[in-house]
């Protein structure tokens, strides 16, 4: 059974931002149908190479980065930054709005069939693009993203509450489900890549090490551990049902400074997070107020239920004979 399909509702959605929305919408559906086909006519996750920052493209990533590109041509988007371009493309001179984007997040997942995305963030466009967006996150007009799974969604927040957006598969229209989305209170929910344990920061490994303590330990409650490796997953996730997501510094080479982009990743998460009542950090201060030192920078990011991202924070004010004493008592992997 076909429908025909709905115009984008812009309910809630301020004037300046109607048709980005709107074409941001239409790439995201196209996407999402592309995705569901894959296998079938083309090999989405084929290596395409690597991007200016060394990580592994894969077709999707470009076919993604190209599509959303050319759709944002004659919009208000003067300048687009995307985490597959060494440099910002300026796509209408006339424009009032920067957007960057990380067009396909997760897409190692892609033959895994596990859900994966797209984030973007909107700034007010400035004379330069490094003005435009190499600025804190406190300045976003916006930021969301769309997560292609069983369910299609779209989120975002303009600043005034998260909305929640639904893909009709049987129309190919956009519908308004949520008007301000809330992350959960309470959840025995924690994301980490445990296998990292070894380069964690102290305070770190001491809070993962409560929580699989469990009830036996300080905390006196079991906790489930999740591990998507999709970042627009996790945030799904803790937005539905809660909990916190880790991605720390450690001491590997290339992690020192955390591994996620500020500008296509975390501020835009962050700004959505914090809207839906969480919190955002870098594990210590609030992460929407730093300032990337240029494109490409890459910042530890904690986020989730606003206690757990609190609680977690309070942990690296430890004294250092605290932490370690956590260690000897309570290892993740020891008996």
């Amino acid at each position: 059974m076909q429908l025909e399909a709905k115009p984008f509702p812009t309910e809630g959605i301020p004037e300046n931002m109607q048709a980005v929305m709107a074409r941001l919408s239409e790439v995201a559906a196209q996407i999402a149908l592309r995705i569901a086909r894959g296998g079938i006519e083309e090999d989405l996750a084929g290596a395409e190479g690597v991007n200016s920052d060394g990580d592994a493209q894969k077709a999707l990533d470009v076919i993604a980065d190209d599509a959303f590109r050319l759709a944002l041509a004659d919009t208000p988007v003067r300048f687009y930054a995307s985490e597959e371009q060494e440099t910002v493309v300026e796509v209408n001179p006339a424009g009032t709005l920067a957007l960057a984007i990380d067009p396909l997040d997760g897409s190692s997942n892609i033959n895994a069939n596990v859900s994966i995305g797209t984030i973007f963030a909107i700034y007010p466009a400035e004379a330069t693009p490094e003005a435009s967006f190499l600025r804190p996150g406190t300045d976003l007009l916006a930021g969301g993203y769309v997560i292609y799974g069983p369910q299609v969604a779209l989120v975002v927040t303009f600043g005034d509450g998260v909305l929640k957006l639904v893909l009709d598969p049987l129309t190919a229209s956009w519908t308004l489900v949520t008007r301000r989305a809330q992350v959960p209170l309470r959840s025995n929910e924690f994301a980490i890549n445990a296998s990292n344990y070894r380069h964690w920061p102290a305070a770190i490994r001491a809070y993962i090490d409560d929580c699989v303590a469990g009830s036996e330990g300080p905390r006196e409650q079991n906790f489930n551990m999740r591990w998507v490796a999709s970042l627009v997953a996790e945030t799904h996730r803790i937005l539905t049902r809660g909990g916190v997501f880790l991605y720390p510094r450690d001491d590997r080479k290339g992690y020192k400074e955390g591994r996620l982009r500020y500008l296509y990743e975390c501020a835009p998460i962050a700004f959505v997070i914090t809207q839906a009542g969480g919190g955002a950090t870098d594990g210590e201060d609030p992460i929407l107020p730093h300032v990337p030192t240029h494109l490409h920078a890459r910042t530890p990011f904690i986020f989730g239920s606003a206690e757990k991202v609190a609680r977690i924070a309070a942990y690296h004010d430890l004294p250092d004979t605290e932490t370690s004493a956590l260690f000897g008592k309570r290892g993740l992997f020891r008996s």
